[in-house]
């Protein structure tokens, strides 16, 4: 396991714009005043949210597939961040692994969020991602997902956690900062890793205003790196291996984490 250095992107979105917003990422991107490992991007990121996924979802063979691998490709970095996507005759809100080499894997957001309207057009995903770079193992989540602290449960079996880094990427309106806040730092503490959560800001066509908010938190609970709230701002953050492994072995909670069972069937 190396050094993980992250770029995280806290903006605003241009609602029902995925050219406009595709070319502001660009721009940002590209103005990296270092190199990174990973880029991460908001949910919904070429939209905003909700959308109409019949007017909005692309396939693994559209545009934003094509421009996400053409940054990772150009920067040598990771790229990732959720927009809709049509697979086959369903619609998911679809979180994007992108790396430099073309390839890429996806989450699709398990819990779709019913107050918003969501689950009456989007499939919620059944199914947990975790992939890895440097070493590090990661597991990509959506949003509405941090309420659920089962679905981002690390385990720990054989001597070997699940995942190192959790990473929510979201559109989590201001009304409810105070519950962001407290639970991603509650996520760090109970899975014994670091997490970033990396939310827009602005407004939509819904009325809803967004503060962002977004941070890097380690595993004992500290802010490592936080964006100021209602500012698009770019934030470079480093994650250093030796200071999860040392906490990790110092005050081992995982032997005594409970076993348990995922049943990933969903009844809406």
């Amino acid at each position: 396991m190396q050094d993980l250095k992250i770029a995280y992107i806290q903006a605003d979105l241009l609602w029902e714009n995925p050219l406009a917003n595709r070319i502001a990422f660009e721009k940002k991107i590209y103005g990296l005043s270092e190199n990174v490992d990973l880029i991460v991007l908001p949910e919904t990121f070429t939209t905003g949210f909700p959308v109409d996924p019949n007017q909005f979802a692309e396939t693994k063979e559209g545009e934003t597939i094509a421009w996400m691998s053409n940054i990772a490709s150009t920067t040598n970095t990771v790229v990732c961040g959720s927009f809709l996507m049509k697979k086959e005759d369903k619609f998911f809100n679809s979180f994007v692994w992108m790396r430099p080499d073309g390839t890429f894997e996806t989450y699709d957001k398990r819990h779709v969020f019913r107050m918003g309207g969501e689950h009456k057009h989007i499939e919620p995903g059944k199914i947990l991602l975790h992939t890895e770079l440097k070493g590090w193992k990661i597991r990509p989540l959506i949003c509405y997902d941090m309420r659920f602290p089962v679905w981002s449960r690390n385990r720990y079996q054989n001597d070997i956690f699940d995942f190192d880094l959790l990473i929510y990427v979201a559109n989590w309106p201001a009304v409810r900062a105070y519950p962001w806040k407290q639970l991603i730092i509650a996520r760090a503490i109970e899975n014994q890793c670091f997490v970033l959560g990396v939310n827009r800001i602005g407004s939509d066509f819904q009325g809803n205003n967004y503060s962002g908010d977004s941070c890097l938190i380690d595993p004992k609970g500290n802010i490592v790196s936080m964006a100021t709230p209602a500012v698009e701002e770019v934030k470079i953050a480093k994650l250093v291996a030796g200071d999860l492994l040392q906490f990790r072995e110092n005050f081992q909670v995982g032997l005594d984490w409970d076993n348990f069972l995922l049943n990933n069937s969903l009844q809406l």
